[in-house]
């Protein structure tokens, strides 16, 4: 037998009913309030309005509305159903008492009625603390197209305001079909209005983005409740959505991007395209909807340039009306033949549920010029040739009195008058500089032992020997190169190679790589002058890398120790 409470007003039915009338005090009595109004006229005015549940712990509570047109009549039936789940605290019979609501400002209510409990076990007071304080989720909209977002509602309830604060430690679900990202765990004002006596609060607000098709089920959140004597664990209800499958008719590169977006493609170096170097291109998703765990077209293939696995960059945020931002994706992109370049990414479409259409982006597409290392030697004006070698000048030149690198000139910013004057007075104070030395010398060898010179050599001989007194220490640098490896300072480990490097051609005498790898043409072979080609483009390759690996750059140090040993021997 199933008890009920049934008032019938003409066109408005409020009823109340309970799953039957004998429980046990292991039983959880589940009441069911239905609100049912025919006609389009009707407006419900106020929540349930419930009565006093206090021989009652509130396990848990849900709503619905539903709405319908009756076929025979073609009248509108709203429907609004709530139901409350409950644990009795004592044994006997336990009234319920009516339930109000207002329906065109006048009150309705259900007749009260009476269910028997038996056998109630006695609990410990911590047991207790925890029946008297429960979370509910509350989703409003629960049908959503796949990869949607719907937002959901942690509320924690008690009849003891004083119970808010020990709940702690929230847990929002984790389940494959759904993706759950959290909009804030600000905690609301305390609306004292809630079912019964019981006051609620809201405690967090997450989006939900169901990943498939059907009936999902949300599972329950959890939290700590903290008191002095113990901590136990609350769990929420769990609520289930209807996730409607997209629409046919989807481009055939449609993945799973549900939203409104845009796509741009740029180039985000500043200096001009070189061939063999590399380039660093951006591709940027921006809009709302499901940035974060959607799959962002890629830059293609293609003959005339290599493209790298790119680094994954999310700007997004958070909140009531969904996920916005943007997403960027950094490719390193190196041409490998002058002229005019096409780098395309991939088609793209997103299905947009406020016009539940698909819309087709197509593909994005950045056109660039590359120019070879002659061309871009050529298009330097003479002004820009004379800041070049002055850098290259001051960089490899060991000053003892300056630090010459933070004159450098910079090629693409405008000429400055007085970067000019500081570069030329730190010549003539370098050269003032060698004039003192040699005097100084002089000096020297004045008092110095006339002692028997040795016999002069070959011109061979003799460049051998001034080779060998300016032989650079490498051992020093592969040691420091490891240290900074191991540090994992990229940074430090590619400015003390390009250190290094312009230490062993200031050896030879060859200010420029293209010149010293001519040297090492002549003078070690074609093979070793290949490898050191090889090495600079890897260099340059890992130096502006977005990721690097532990793996890469051990196998890389390595190889500069065996070029370089080979060099300098």
């Amino acid at each position: 037998m199933i008890l009920g409470s049934v008032i019938s007003y003409g066109q408005v039915n409020f009823y109340v009913n309970a799953d039957k009338n004998d429980y046990s005090g292991k039983d959880v009595i589940n009441l069911t309030v239905v609100l049912e109004m025919s006609g389009s006229e009707y407006n419900q005015q106020t929540p349930f309005r419930m009565p006093d549940l206090s021989k009652f712990n509130i396990i848990g509570t849900g709503s619905v509305n539903n709405g319908y047109i009756d076929p025979e009549t073609n009248t509108v039936i709203t429907q609004s159903v709530t139901r409350i789940a409950l644990e009795p605290k004592h044994r006997g019979k336990v009234r319920i008492g009516s339930v109000l609501v207002t329906v065109n400002n006048k009150i309705y209510k259900t007749e009260p009625f009476e269910i028997s409990i038996k056998d109630i076990e006695k609990k410990t007071m911590a047991n207790n603390t925890a029946n008297e304080v429960f979370l509910n989720v509350e989703i409003e909209d629960r049908e959503v197209y796949n990869n949607q977002p719907t937002i959901a509602v942690l509320k924690v309830y008690s009849r003891n305001i004083d119970n808010f604060r020990k709940v702690k430690n929230i847990r929002l679900p984790h389940q494959e079909d759904i993706d759950v990202h959290p909009i804030n765990f600000n905690r609301s004002e305390i609306d004292p209005s809630g079912y019964g006596n019981m006051a609620s609060q809201i405690l967090a607000m997450f989006l939900v983005f169901p990943n498939k098709s059907g009936n999902i089920e949300v599972p329950a959140v959890s939290a700590s409740l903290n008191t002095f004597s113990s901590k136990s664990k609350i769990i929420s209800n769990k609520v289930k959505l209807n996730v409607k499958k997209l629409p046919e008719g989807s481009p055939d590169y449609f993945k799973n991007a549900v939203g409104n977006f845009k796509v741009s493609v740029y180039n985000a170096s500043k200096e001009k395209i070189e061939v063999k170097k590399p380039i660093n291109v951006i591709v940027k998703v921006s809009g709302e909807g499901n940035l974060s765990d959607m799959h962002l077209p890629k830059i293609q293939e293609s003959p005339d340039y290599e493209v790298f696995t790119p680094k994954i960059t999310s700007k997004v945020t958070t909140g009531v009306t969904g996920m916005k931002g943007e997403v960027l994706a950094s490719y390193i992109v190196i041409p490998k033949k002058p002229g005019d370049l096409f780098i395309k990414t991939e088609k793209f479409a997103f299905f947009n549920p406020a016009i539940k259409e698909y819309v087709d982006l197509g593909q994005k597409t950045l056109s660039v010029s590359a120019f070879s290392h002659d061309q871009i030697l050529e298009s330097r004006s003479a002004v820009e040739k004379v800041n070049e070698y002055t850098n290259s000048f001051l960089e490899t030149v060991d000053s003892p009195v300056l630090k010459t690198t933070s004159f450098k000139v910079k090629e693409k910013s405008k000429f400055n008058w007085n970067v000019l004057f500081i570069n030329i007075a730190i010549l003539l104070g370098l050269f003032i500089l060698y004039l003192l030395f040699k005097t100084w010398q002089k000096k020297r060898n004045l008092v110095k032992e006339t002692v028997p010179s040795k016999p002069l050599g070959s011109v061979a001989e003799t460049e051998k020997e001034i080779r060998k007194r300016l032989k650079t220490d490498v051992t020093d640098y592969f040691s420091y190169l490891g240290n900074l490896k191991d540090k994992e300072d990229y940074g430090k480990f590619f400015e003390t190679f390009d250190e290094l490097d312009a230490e062993v051609r200031n050896q030879y005498f060859q200010s420029s790589a293209d010149d010293f790898r001519k040297f090492l043409e002549s003078y070690k072979g074609s093979s070793v002058a290949e490898e050191y080609r090889n090495l600079s483009q890897r260099i340059q390759i890992e130096k502006y890398s977005p990721v690097k690996s532990q793996e890469g750059m051990s196998e890389l140090l390595n190889d500069i120790v065996n070029l370089y040993s080979q060099i300098s021997k």
